[in-house]
């Protein structure tokens, strides 16, 4: 016979723990589909919100509005930067 005090509960818990991981199971479902369903939605309105841009820019060159024109090729071709690496050495060892 074992003792009482180690396993208090157990019949009631293992019925609960069922439930909860049926319940995390349903969740991470919905979860899974609405971020799916999210990520094509910023999809969807990037590529309207680049064609907005690029019709944007056609008008401005048809018009020869050189500002415009240089905003939206701005805008366009987004922010660059190098890749910053380290300098080092001949045995390796970064310098600065």
């Amino acid at each position: 016979m074992e003792d009482v005090r180690t396993r208090r509960g157990a019949d009631i818990a293992s019925d609960h723990h069922l439930v909860v991981a049926n319940l995390k199971l349903k969740l991470k479902r919905k979860y899974i589909e609405a971020n799916k369903q999210v990520r094509e939605s910023i999809k969807v309105d990037k590529q309207k919100h680049v064609e907005e841009l690029a019709t944007t820019e056609e008008k401005a060159a048809r018009e020869g509005n050189m500002k415009q024109l240089y905003d939206t090729t701005k805008k366009l071709a987004g922010k660059y930067s190098k890749l910053q690496r380290p300098v080092k050495d001949k045995e390796g060892r970064v310098i600065t």
